[in-house]
């Protein structure tokens, strides 16, 4: 899949994409990838194909009308892709709240941050959280609010923002609770995807900046840099459904915790589909409905008779979603080496 922003013409990250059935079918059978097949013996099963079904994204997923271009992966394999603008906001809800705003403030106040231990659920950022992140790091220099008034420090402006959100934070907004808005994305901000129309496997699995694309039209993005935000002393504030803002990636996800959740309808309690990775493939959530997790190869991925290839994504704590990329991607794949993994980019790797 192949990721640009309007905020440069040679702002371009690539990653691969989910494909579709097949490139010299139908517009109507492409986009038509449940099918039902039965068994005399046994009751209907649903059979899903490979690719991405359009009809799973959230209404005003997308900027503007998905549509089929040529692409070429990083392996050099010609193919076609789906591509995808989007204006880097989740459809369907407003992101946030982030930060609390004093030391007395509840779960209900704030959003959430990594598990210390990297695995589980997200931590709710409450007041008493950011009052004890010294005992909770183990580190006494942690002081994210005013002893004085138990205000907490957080980015509350844009100029705040953009000094915060970098791997290399400006002195002043250390010690801080990093939030951003949707306001300070310019106002022609948007995103756009290549995903190739069919997955193809690659012969070698790869990694990528961005993991993929959100039913909700957001960015899957890659791990956070969180060394880098703890050695500054902030916290890279995510909302309850795991994603936070930078004006590079509009709003992008970080874990999973469930808001992007949708049930593909089968009759095998399969785990539901959260969004598609830039290889193509789907990536589904943890668990099943029983709560039971799938055998999964080094890419957290599994083959059934259904799905075919897919994911199943980490923990929400685990700073990731899959471990590599199963597909060809669509070249280049990923930011020049050496760019910062999240926050600001230089122009060349937006």
């Amino acid at each position: 899949m192949y990721l640009s922003s309007s905020r440069s013409p040679a702002g371009l990250i690539a990653f691969s994409t989910l494909a579709l059935v097949g490139c010299n079918e139908t517009s109507e059978t492409q986009h038509k990838h449940v099918e039902q097949t039965e068994n005399s013996t046994q009751t209907k099963q649903t059979k899903i194909s490979e690719g991405i079904d359009l009809s799973m994204f959230t209404e005003g997923a997308f900027a503007q009308p998905p549509k089929i271009v040529d692409c070429t992966t990083s392996e050099g394999t010609e193919t076609m892709c789906y591509q995808f603008v989007t204006s880097g906001a989740p459809a369907g809800r407003e992101p946030g709240p982030f930060c609390p705003r004093n030391t007395s403030d509840g779960a209900e106040a704030g959003g959430g941050w990594f598990n210390k231990e990297g695995s589980g659920d997200l931590v709710d950022i409450t007041g008493e959280f950011i009052l004890k992140l010294g005992e909770y790091y183990g580190d006494e220099k942690w002081l994210v609010y005013d002893a004085k008034t138990n205000k907490v420090r957080y980015t509350a402006t844009k100029a705040a923002c953009l000094g915060a959100a970098r791997p290399d934070v400006e002195e002043q907004y250390k010690q801080n609770c990093i939030e951003c808005e949707l306001a300070y994305l310019d106002d022609d901000f948007s995103l756009t995807y290549l995903i190739p129309t069919t997955p193809i496997p690659a012969k070698k699995s790869s990694r990528v900046h961005t993991v993929g694309i959100a039913l909700d039209g957001a960015e899957l993005s890659g791990p956070a840099p969180v060394n880098a935000i703890l050695g500054s002393y902030t916290i890279a504030a995510f909302d309850d459904c795991g994603g936070h803002i930078n004006v590079h990636q509009g709003y992008h996800y970080h874990s999973t915790t469930g808001c992007t959740d949708k049930a593909v309808q089968t009759d095998d309690g399969h785990a539901p589909l959260i969004g598609y990775a830039a290889d193509g493939y789907g990536i589904y959530a943890m668990k099943n409905a029983e709560g039971k997790e799938e055998s999964l190869d080094e890419c957290r991925g599994t083959t059934d008779e259904i799905r075919g290839y897919h994911y199943h994504a980490a923990s929400p704590s685990e700073n990731m979603f899959i471990g590599c990329m199963h597909g060809e991607t669509v070249r280049p794949a990923g930011p020049p080496a050496g760019s910062p993994p999240d926050g600001q980019r230089p122009p060349e790797a937006k």
